[in-house]
């Protein structure tokens, strides 16, 4: 019982909580779509969701090209299944994990333009009328969505307290990211500098 009022209370706490980012960045998402990117991110606020996964009975991680090129061979049912994990996981990744993969070979575009790649693909298999829509729309805003999901991440950090914030500012110093900059400045990290009007 305990385990279902935290699952509800996650769900409610991102549901809030992406309603009013999307307001504020001004980011227009169809009912359908935020109910499908609330429980996204209420599935993957546990760690073992995103980086590991059943296979063969061991835990694992597998990269993005593996997955899209497995999705290929498989039959309609699974090749969904493989694409919505492979989309899911790169819009998940890009937006809360963006300043981690800068410095990386495989960086932040890498994951948007795979993110993209399978939710398009997805659209294409999906018959029309069902949830086409909303895997149409997480194609055509992804870059939109990674925006939302990293001032959601931001916001987590720097209510974590002095070390989040750190990282927060440390994300700044690397992006110049005017979102990042901006809730500095209302925390008081960034003295001297005043927050530019939305």
């Amino acid at each position: 019982m305990s385990q279902l009022v935290v699952s509800g209370s996650l769900t409610e706490f991102f549901r809030m909580m992406l309603g009013e980012v999307i307001e504020k960045q001004r980011v227009s998402l169809a009912e359908v779509t935020e109910f499908y990117v609330v429980n996204l991110l209420s599935e993957y606020a546990t760690a073992e969701k995103l980086f590991s996964q059943q296979l063969d009975g061991k835990k694992d991680t597998e990269p993005l090209a593996l997955l899209y090129t497995r999705a290929l061979q498989q039959e309609r049912d699974e090749r969904i299944r493989t694409l919505r994990r492979l989309g899911d996981q790169s819009l998940y990744t890009a937006g809360f994990f963006q300043a981690s993969l800068q410095d990386r070979v495989v960086g932040p575009d890498y994951y948007m333009q795979m993110g993209r790649k399978a939710y398009a693909a997805i659209a294409e298999l999906s018959p029309h009328g069902s949830f086409s829509v909303v895997y149409q729309e997480l194609e055509q805003k992804f870059s939109a969505l990674v925006g939302v999901l990293k001032e959601i991440s931001a916001r987590g950090q720097m209510a974590s307290g002095p070390r989040g914030q750190m990282q927060v500012f440390e994300s700044w110093m690397k992006s110049g990211d005017a979102r990042l900059e901006s809730m500095l400045i209302d925390a008081g990290m960034l003295p001297g500098k005043k927050r530019l009007a939305n």
